[in-house]
């Protein structure tokens, strides 16, 4: 979701409920950092199974085959 819709939802929300999105504000940092180490271990994974996936397809490579171009 862009930033701006995002800011916009507060306001409206704001307007509805002002202690709800005094809330969102405060807990939102809070949540972002207890998701941060999550988000670090996708990275991860993502790496290893990139590197397997070039470990596994590095002799087709080396016989000059290349990935088809996405579209």
């Amino acid at each position: 979701m862009s930033s701006f819709a995002s800011f916009i939802l507060w306001c409206l929300l704001f307007i509805v409920c002002w202690p709800l999105a005094i809330l969102a504000l405060i807990a939102y940092p809070i949540v972002w950092l207890f998701l941060l180490p999550f988000r670090l271990v996708g990275v991860i994974v993502t790496g290893v199974f990139r590197s397997l996936q070039g470990l596994i397809l590095l002799p087709a490579r080396l016989l000059g085959w290349r990935p088809a171009v996405a579209a």
